[in-house]
C-alpha cells in the first residue's frame, strides 16, 4: 500500500468523482478527494468504512490556495502524486439569452479555472512520477446547443486538454479528456429531473477514466467521448 499509486480527485464526494475513487480504492490505490461540502466528504468516507488509503480535503476547486493546499496535503500524507482528476463542475441549466447571470461566475470559474489551477498546483509532483492529468469534460464541449453557457465552459475544457498536453508531454506527463454524455448523477439535481432517454451511470464513466489511467507506460490516451447508446448528440 505504501508504494501504490496516488490520485487526487476534485469534486470527489459524489457522482463521477466518487465512482472513480471507489474503483481506485478497490484496486488498492490511495486516493484523496476534495469538495466544498465537508459533511458530504465525511459521509463518503464513512460509507466506504473510513479506509486508510482515503484522504478527504474540504476546499473550493476554483480557489488556488485551496487547490495548492490539497496537493500539499496529498504529498504529506502519501509522499507522491501520480494522477489528478479535474472532476469538479456544475451547470446552471439556463441559457445566455434568458438565464440568471447570478450563477454564471461561479460556474465558469469552477468549470474552467478549476482544472487549470489543479494542473498548475500539481504539475511539479506529476513530473516526478511521469503521471497523468484527467479532465472531465462533456459531450457539450463538442456539440453546440442553443444558448448553453455550461457547454461553452466545456468547450474551454476541450481546448485546455489539448493545449496542456502539448506543454506537458515533453515531461512524460499524459493528458486524458473524458467527455461523458448524459450521466445519472447529482449534476441534474438543480435541473429538477433527469433528462429523457438513456443515461450512463457514474460507474460506467469511472470505468473509462480508470481504463485510461491503467494504460502501459508510454501510451497517452487523449480524448474519450462516451455517450449512452441512443443519445444522438
Amino acid at each position: 500500500m505504501t508504494d501504490s499509486p496516488v490520485t487526487l480527485i476534485t469534486g470527489g464526494g459524489s457522482g463521477i468523482g466518487a465512482a472513480v475513487a471507489r474503483r481506485l480504492l478497490d484496486a488498492g490505490q490511495r486516493v484523496a478527494v476534495t469538495g466544498r461540502g465537508e459533511e458530504r466528504l465525511r459521509g463518503f468516507a464513512k460509507e466506504l468504512g473510513e479506509p486508510e488509503g482515503l484522504v478527504t480535503i474540504p476546499g473550493n476547486a476554483a480557489e488556488y490556495d485551496d487547490v495548492r493546499s490539497a496537493v500539499d496535503t496529498v504529498l504529506t500524507a502519501f509522499g507522491r502524486l501520480d494522477t489528478v482528476v479535474a472532476n469538479a463542475g456544475f451547470a446552471t441549466h439556463d441559457s445566455v439569452a434568458e438565464g440568471d447571470p447570478a450563477g454564471w461566475t461561479e460556474m465558469v470559474l469552477t468549470n474552467v479555472l478549476g482544472p487549470a489551477l489543479l494542473i498548475r498546483a500539481s504539475i511539479d509532483a506529476l513530473k516526478e512520477t511521469r503521471g497523468r492529468i484527467v479532465l472531465v469534460g462533456s459531450v457539450a464541449g463538442f456539440v453546440p446547443t442553443p444558448g448553453n453557457l455550461y457547454g461553452a465552459t466545456k468547450w474551454a475544457v476541450t481546448g485546455l486538454a489539448e493545449n496542456v498536453r502539448r506543454e506537458v508531454t515533453e515531461w512524460g506527463v499524459g493528458v486524458t479528456l473524458v467527455a461523458p454524455g448524459r450521466v445519472e448523477t447529482p449534476f441534474w439535481d438543480s435541473y429538477g429531473s433527469l433528462p429523457p432517454g438513456h443515461l450512463l451511470t457514474a460507474d460506467r464513466i469511472a470505468e473509462s477514466v480508470v481504463w485510461a489511467m491503467r494504460q502501459p507506460a508510454g501510451v497517452d490516451v487523449n480524448t474519450m467521448v462516451v455517450r449512452p447508446i441512443g443519445q444522438p448528440n
